[in-house]
């Protein structure tokens, strides 16, 4: 799933929420995935919603996203397992210490990591790793 569309995102977290409630087996990345919606209960029952799957969740609607973050999250799961961009994993640590939980630094990372893919689209250039590397950093060490 490296390149999956829109809709093939939001049937991985669909089809992954229905296997975790009817205990079925999960895949390994369907069982990280499953570990953040149970962080996340306010997406729960929109991610049983057969009509989520098509829903417009433009930012003009006021409506948060629950695929593009939950995405978002198993992003980041990834870049920490593997230390990349390298000093990620510690960068984290630092702000899981510091906000109180892992969940927090995620989204702290998130903010971040939603910054530089801005910036890289409006720039239509790659991601800049430093730059975010930067940022989380910075966020780590902010009084």
């Amino acid at each position: 799933m490296f390149n999956p569309s829109r809709d093939e995102v939001r049937q991985f977290f669909s089809e992954t929420w229905r296997k975790e409630r009817a205990g079925e087996i999960l895949t390994s990345l369907e069982s990280i995935a499953a570990d953040w919606i149970r962080e996340h209960p306010e997406y729960q029952s929109e991610l049983a919603d057969p009509e989520s799957l098509v829903a417009d969740y433009s930012p003009d609607r006021g409506k948060t996203n629950p695929f593009l973050h939950l995405s978002m999250h198993l992003a980041i799961s990834e870049q920490l397992s593997i230390d990349q961009p390298p000093g990620i994993r510690r960068a984290h640590d630092w702000l899981a210490a510091r906000l109180g939980s892992p969940h927090d630094a995620q989204h702290a990372i998130m903010e971040c990591l939603g910054q530089v893919i801005w910036e890289a689209q409006r720039t239509q250039t790659p991601p800049d790793t430093d730059k975010y590397l930067e940022l989380i950093e910075q966020r780590a060490t902010r009084d």
